[in-house]
Parts: C-alpha cells; structure tokens; sequence
C-alpha cells in the first residue's frame, strides 16, 4: 500500500522530478546530557507557538513526498530571510513529524536559486529596537524564538537534511548547521557577518565555531570572512557537496528509503547517509578550486587568531610575516568592526568550548538581549543594511582600548532571579553525536599520527576507507598530513 499525504499549505519542492514509494516506522531517540537537562526541559504542547494575525500566508511551504517531509523557506525577493511568522509555522510542523510514523526523513531548503537564508530580518528589528524598551523586548522575543527552532533542528530524533544551495548566512547557518547532514553546492556563500551590523555570531555560533579545526572558527566570527562552494566542505561547515543539479533525483531518492522496523535513529542516519553517498558527483578538482584555509595560510591564522584578546590577536597580526598581505587586509577588516562586538564574539567562543547545544542557545538569548539594548546593533544595521550606499558605521564605544572587561562580561552575567529561556526539545549534548557524516576532524587525524608511524600515503589510504571513499576525505587528510607533520626513521611525526 502506496501512502501519500497532503499538507495545508503545500506546494510541490522545486527540486522534486520524480516520486516514489516508501514506507517508513522511525522510533523516536534522544541524546540527553542530565547535567543540564533541568535546565532546558520544555514539555506541552501548549507552549509552541501559533501564527499571528498579520503573518504572511506562504512565506514557508510544506510538501509531502512519501516519507520525506520538505521545508521550502519561501520569500526569494528577500533572500529567504527568516523572520517571527516563518519560525511560528516551521517549529508546530516539526514537532508534529516528531510523532508522525509516516514522516522519514527532513528536508530543508530554500525557495530560488540564490539563498537558503541570508539571514534573520535584522532590518525590521533595527527599526523595532527604536521604539525603545518595548520593541527591544519584541526583537529579544524573536531571537528567543528562533534559537528554539535552531534548537529544535540540533536535537531533532529524526535524519534532518538542510539544503545550504546559495546564500547561507547568519539565521540561515542556524537552520543548517546543527543538521546531521548538511549539503553544499557550487552555489554555497557561507558567512557569519555579525560583527559587520554591532552584533555576534549567534544561531549556536558559540557551539559549532570552537569545534572548527584549529582557529578557523575565530578567523570566521571575526572577519566575516566568506566560504564558497566546496571550501563549506573542506572547513566542516558542509557534510556533503553536490551539484545543484543532483538535488531533485537525491530528494526522490531519499523518499524510497524503508527503515527497517524499530530502527534506531543512528541506524536511520547510516541509511541516509549511504543514500546521499550515490548521488556523488565529485568535488572540483584541487587545480580549479584550492583548498581556501590550508597550508601557510592555515598556520598564519592558527598562530594569529590562537590568543584570548582581540588586542592579542592584532598585535600577532601586525607581527605576521608569512602572510603579511593576509595579515594586513585581516588589520583593515578587523579596524571596521564593531570594538563592543569584537571582544564579545572573542569571550563567547572561548566560553563557549565548554557549553553543551542547550546552554549554548539560553546564554545566546541572554546576549542577544544586552546587544538589543546597545546602540552599535542599530547603528550596524543603518551604515551596512539601510543606508544607500552603504556607510561606515560610527560604533560606541569607537576602539577597543575604550571597551572595558566589565562592559563584555555584562553581556554574560545573568543576573540572579532570571531564568534561562526554557527550550522545546529535551536533547541535549556537548559534542556533535553525528560528526562521523562530515570529513574527518583534524584532531581525529592527529590521534591516529600519534598512534602509529605508518606513511602518509597509508594513513590517507586508511581515512579513504574508514570513511567510505567519501568525496574530500583524501583532500583533507592529505593537507593536514602535509601541513602538521614531519616524516623522521620512525615514521610521521606530529607537529
């Protein structure tokens, strides 16, 4: 017996060519860390949120393919920019397929060929915020609101694909990169641009950017600097590349999978990622498309973006001299930012480290309303977003000897009687449980160096392998073997 269901507000996804049957019984799982769970418990039905009167009516569109479930971001004019009415329709809907044993597996995606999501509607929040304490509590409530999506989606018992074809930034990254699984395409421009607007890289930033190899997480947050295509794979932000012409025969595919009965939710991922597996179409060869963040340009800003103030890390890179034409376009980046948001950013992803998904999101929320309540937001937004042409933003404080410590620990000192914002999944971890579906880490790299001296033609063999003759994993592997260590009679040695 063939299944086929239809959802209010459906149209059919852009990508889909072609349906086929499935059949699918998933079990609902959860990953629950109990030193935090107190925190973060969120349970009736009662507490999601409903759409308002004054939403837009198609801004999201839902479709049924047999067992895959498709969430197509649906206002292309604005690059899919999320705002409150799209967030109040996805977070019922996802909830909803919690419990659906006809609902597989997720998709994710945008309405277009240009974004994903360019971004929360920061815009319209600079204009609230003007309003005073009232709109600034308004733009906090959405923030809050769209960390529970994230949240929602970073713990979702169910395989969650995110589609990042395009325009992926700031809102956008939220609802992809917590994702088991995670595609980019050679339209891929990924960027966290907060510091540009007098804001921080939130959306989980805090989480996923300190677990990037190396510094490459600090180097993104504070330069906004951009990844295209493939380089979202190479850097782990991406888990998958393909070309954007595969996606509507993958979609179709995806829709035939039947889970074995009583399938756990790891089980269910393996299927998936199998699956994903035969839609392959390789990467862009290394000749047309170098690796961005490798080699000298990597240990440049390892050495660099590896101190604990940003006075550190200018003082590193006016001293750089490997790379000094890197070194002083970052100087001319970093002097047009934010000084308030700068050292917050910095504070944030070295606390970071240690905050596990749901903690991340409450103490987010909580900075977020002290960023609502500061002048450089609004002034960011103007110069760079409003302004035509745009202009450089007049920050307060000016520099960053003017940005006092105790002004950036205001922006993570709850104070006593508040609570945290309470979240609408149970889940919780404080290291990615599906990490194994990206390319290998470089620390997983550095473990098996050390525990061995086989050759580096081996070790890349042995990763090869392992990891299924994935697309980059023999890139990757070979360009942290190359960079990190040293052959010596022994065998490799790390760096």
């Amino acid at each position: 017996m063939l299944l086929r269901h239809s959802l209010s507000r459906s149209t059919p996804s852009s990508w889909v060519s072609r349906i086929s049957p499935a059949i699918a019984m998933p079990l609902r799982a959860k990953v629950t860390n109990p030193a935090f769970g107190m925190a973060s418990k969120m349970s009736t039905a009662s507490e999601l949120p409903k759409e308002l009167p004054g939403d837009e009516a198609d801004d999201v569109l839902f479709n049924s393919l047999y067992g895959v479930r498709l969430v197509e971001l649906n206002r292309p004019k604005k690059l899919n920019s999320l705002n409150g009415s799209m967030a109040r329709k996805i977070l019922p809907r996802l909830k909803e397929w919690e419990r659906s044993q006809l609902a597989n597996v997720i998709m994710l995606s945008g309405a277009g060929s240009k974004a994903l999501c360019a971004g929360g509607d920061v815009a319209a929040l600079a204009l609230q915020n003007e309003q005073g304490a009232e709109g600034q509590q308004r733009s906090t409530d959405f923030f809050g609101l769209e960390y529970k999506l994230d949240h929602v989606i970073a713990t979702y018992p169910k395989p969650f694909i995110s589609v990042m074809d395009g325009i992926t930034m700031g809102g956008g990254v939220g609802l992809s990169v917590h994702a088991p699984f995670r595609i980019a395409t050679e339209r891929t421009v990924f960027a966290m641009p907060e510091t540009t607007i007098g804001f921080f890289p939130d959306v989980g930033g805090s989480f996923f950017l300190p677990r990037l190899d190396g510094e490459i997480g600090t180097y993104l947050a504070l330069t906004s600097e951009r990844l295209q295509g493939v380089q979202a794979l190479y850097t782990g932000i991406a888990t998958h590349y393909f070309h954007s012409s595969a996606l509507g025969n993958l979609t179709a595919r995806l829709s035939e999978l039947v889970f074995r009965d009583r399938a756990s939710l790891p089980e269910q991922l393996d299927l998936v990622n199998r699956t994903m597996a035969e839609f392959s179409t390789g990467l862009p060869s290394l000749q047309e498309e170098p690796m961005q963040l490798a080699g000298s340009l990597r240990k440049a800003i390892d050495r660099c973006f590896g101190h604990d103030t940003v006075e550190g890390i200018i003082k590193a890179l006016e001293q750089e001299t490997e790379q000094k034409k890197w070194a002083q376009k970052t100087l001319e980046t970093l002097s047009i930012r934010s000084p308030t948001s700068l050292k917050v950013t910095l504070r944030q992803l070295r606390l970071g480290r240690k905050w596990s998904i749901s903690e991340t999101f409450q103490r987010e929320h909580h900075i977020a309303a002290r960023f609502m309540r500061h002048p450089d937001f609004v002034e960011g937004v103007k110069a760079r977003l409003v302004s035509k042409p745009a202009r450089q933003a007049e920050w307060q404080p000016a520099t960053l000897g003017e940005v006092a410590d105790e002004q950036v620990s205001e922006f993570f000192n709850i104070p006593e009687g508040e609570t945290r914002m309470s979240l609408l999944s149970e889940g919780d971890y404080e290291a990615y449980p599906h990490a194994r579906f990206g390319l290998p880490s470089e620390k997983e790299i550095e473990k098996f160096v050390r525990a061995g001296s086989e050759s580096q033609k081996q070790i890349v063999d042995e990763f090869v392998a392992k990891w299924g003759n994935k697309d980059g994993v023999k890139e990757k592997v070979a360009e942290v073997l190359a960079r990190r260590t040293t052959k010596t009679p022994e065998g490799l040695q790390w760096n």
